[in-house]
């Protein structure tokens, strides 16, 4: 397997296919014919994204086992719109394929957010055995229900993690009263309520100027959003505690799907579920090389358990709301997964 380091990510940059005015990835591997079937594929991120690195890779994968009958031409960086354009058109049949991440489809889906369930997956370990389990085949079977086709691995969206001013967030008892950023998501609001902390929720271009006047204490988001937004500047710690992961699933239009030949189908879920797999491992790499710059800037890390956090949002009730909405079947799984919640 190839490891993406941030080197051979800048190197990639420079390699990489270059997009036609059209959007369609260009450097495919050369066929004689026109291929019998184009695919189309759109996402949210810079081509430059392992998730998009991968994803080539697994074109050129399904056009080489396909002798060319197969060609996926890639839309990278909201090329075809936003989220909830590309929803819609994976929905219709203008996009044979998306990458939603589980918090986009949930609008469509309810169910799928189960994922981002507040301090459910303590690791790595967890979330995955959740969702290559039979956690992830309820929610693939809820997706179908809408006309779309989820193939069996997921992608990895990562972690999000909190950042504070003050002082270092090692407990729920550290969240009392802080005035914290957070996405316009229900299910995020309720989580950080439930835990004492007073959300507020603001646009994330408002994020630095808001932790750096004191309209807000913390924020919290992954590490390489961190990052790139140079938050380590208004901020002085960074707590990992993990407390919610996202992943990207990868849909597919149900009426497109169906109409490849079987052949032609295990050739591109095979490719596509591998080069997942891969995406992973780059991911869980280019967390690591961004806290090492991170801690470099004088940021400073610590590692807080979640058990804390579980009995303060048990206490509140928010578990109990929660299960309620996902439904008992849904939420069952994910305790076979992770360990009793509610």
């Amino acid at each position: 397997m190839t490891i993406l380091t941030r080197r051979t990510m800048l190197k990639a940059m420079a390699t990489a296919p270059a997009i036609g005015a059209a959007g369609a990835v260009i450097g495919m591997p050369h066929v004689a014919h026109a291929a019998e079937y184009e695919l189309k594929y759109g996402n949210n991120l810079p081509l430059t994204h392992p998730l998009n690195i991968r994803a080539q890779e697994a074109a050129a994968r399904i056009a080489k086992e396909s002798n060319g009958k197969v060609e996926v031409k890639i839309f990278p960086n909201n090329q075809l719109g936003g989220d909830t354009d590309m929803l819609s058109q994976v929905r219709s049949g203008g996009l044979t394929f998306f990458t939603p991440s589980a918090l986009v489809i949930a609008t469509l889906v309810p169910v799928a957010a189960i994922n981002a369930v507040g301090f459910a997956f303590s690791d790595y370990d967890q979330v995955w055995k959740a969702m290559d389990g039979k956690l992830g085949a309820h929610v693939r079977e809820a997706i179908s229900k809408v006309g779309l086709y989820a193939f069996e691995k997921m992608w990895d969206n990562g972690f999000r993690q909190m950042t504070s001013g003050d002082k270092p967030i090692n407990s729920a008892a550290d969240m009392a009263g802080l005035k914290i950023r957070v996405p316009v998501s229900p299910l995020s609001i309720a989580m950080f309520k439930g835990l004492g902390a007073a959300p507020t929720s603001l646009q994330f271009s408002e994020v630095y100027s808001s932790l750096q006047t004191r309209i807000v204490d913390a924020q919290e988001n992954p590490l390489p959003i961190i990052q790139v937004a140079k938050l380590f500047e208004v901020q002085k710690y960074c707590s990992l505690s993990n407390h919610i992961w996202d992943g990207f699933w990868f849909i597919a239009n149900g009426r497109a799907w169906k109409g490849l030949p079987p052949d032609l189908q295990a050739i591109v879920a095979g490719a596509i579920n591998d080069a997942g797999m891969a995406q992973r491992g780059d991911i869980k790499a280019l967390n690591q090389s961004v806290r090492t710059d991170l801690e470099a800037k004088g940021l400073a890390f610590n590692q807080p358990g979640p058990d804390s956090f579980r009995a303060k949002l048990r206490e509140s009730g928010f578990y109990s709301e929660w299960k309620g909405r996902f439904g008992d079947e849904a939420w069952g799984l994910l305790e076979d997964a992770v360990g009793k919640l509610a």
